[in-house]
């Protein structure tokens, strides 16, 4: 689907969502340029978008999203008319450790880049989110654009409050911002803090498989690819000012998760272990993706079970890749 937008700032595309969309973009939307800022942190590895870097649409910049000056610049030499924000410290466990480098680069930093879409005229700026901002569910139900925003932890906190100040510009200043809202993704090249692929690398290792609690716990489930599309259809599509629920429709316990990987694997289900639970730890999560549905056509299109088995397969041919990630000197 080619794009009306051509010139693309993308923060954070050397990370695990941000270069599936950079290569989604190059791919399928012919634009005449997209420039990556990334700080490379431990997420963000230049490795995530090597297939790409030859690319004579494809410029990289290393950098911080809170650093003011660095962004107002990139603003104004490429003559931008988007931003999609993916850019996020994003670990819960570490947030509860500390919150500072949060608050720093997913409120600030995000500040940062708004107002500088907005002093440069840039046409549009998504902000790319999370369903953790609504907090748990109950047993039932789903949130919809409309839930309240209830987060648990630091990391969902700061989430919440970037997405207030990006709509705050459509209010304040009638900007033009859409916020996108996904389910937990999961897909190749995610890094091995996160739960998928610590359960796939573990079980490749005959190492034990830990899970929160009773591993009861429910997450929906939307493969990496399929957020790549619908953040370039919310781009598109979306209607300022509005927020877009991004889901998977593939809700599962952590525990059944556990199992399907260790099936996949031919390893045995002794090797889950049970830990002490995270202090605030949502229960469940599940999307109504509606919205995005009915005003730009998404669906995800591919089911858990062959998402699942695709990235097991990556890992499995890419443990060099995970040796790398895991290595003292790639943190």
């Amino acid at each position: 689907m080619p794009g009306s937008f051509k010139r693309l700032l993308v923060t954070g595309g050397c990370g695990f969502i941000g270069s599936h969309f950079v290569r989604y973009v190059l791919q399928t939307a012919r634009p005449e340029l997209v420039v990556n800022l990334d700080k490379l942190t431990c997420a963000g590895r230049p490795e995530n978008v090597a297939d790409v870097a030859q690319d004579r649409r494809y410029r990289f910049v290393r950098g911080d999203i809170a650093d003011a000056g660095l962004v107002d610049r990139v603003a104004r030499e490429e003559k931008l008319d988007a931003v999609v924000n993916f850019a996020a410290e994003s670990h819960v466990d570490r947030s509860l450790q500390s919150a500072a480098d949060f608050a720093r680069t997913n409120v600030q930093g995000t500040q940062v880049l708004v107002e500088a879409a907005r002093r440069r005229g840039i046409r549009r700026f998504l902000q790319v989110s999370t369903d953790e901002v609504y907090g748990s569910l109950g047993p039932t139900g789903r949130f919809t654009e409309s839930s309240p925003l209830n987060p648990s932890n630091p990391y969902s906190a700061s989430k919440a409050g970037a997405d207030l100040l990006v709509l705050a510009g459509a209010r304040s200043f009638g900007q033009d911002v859409v916020v996108t809202r996904h389910s937990n993704n999961y897909g190749p090249h995610q890094h091995p803090e996160k739960l998928i692929p610590k359960l796939i690398t573990n079980a490749m290792q005959d190492q034990p498989l830990p899970l929160y609690g009773d591993g009861g716990n429910v997450r929906d489930w939307l493969f990496v690819h399929d957020n790549a599309r619908a953040v370039h259809l919310a781009l598109e599509k979306g209607r300022a000012g509005e927020v877009y629920n991004v889901g998977g429709n593939s809700g599962r316990t952590n525990l059944e998760v556990a199992r399907a990987i260790l099936k996949i694997l031919g390893k045995p289900e002794s090797l889950i272990r049970f830990v002490t639970d995270r202090p605030g730890h949502d229960r469940r999560y599940a999307m109504d993706a509606s919205k995005i549905e009915a005003e730009a056509g998404f669906r995800p299109s591919l089911p858990f079970e062959v998402g699942l088995r695709t990235t097991v397969d990556w890992y499995r041919k890419n443990e060099a890749w995970v040796r790398a990630v895991r290595s003292p000197a790639a943190s």
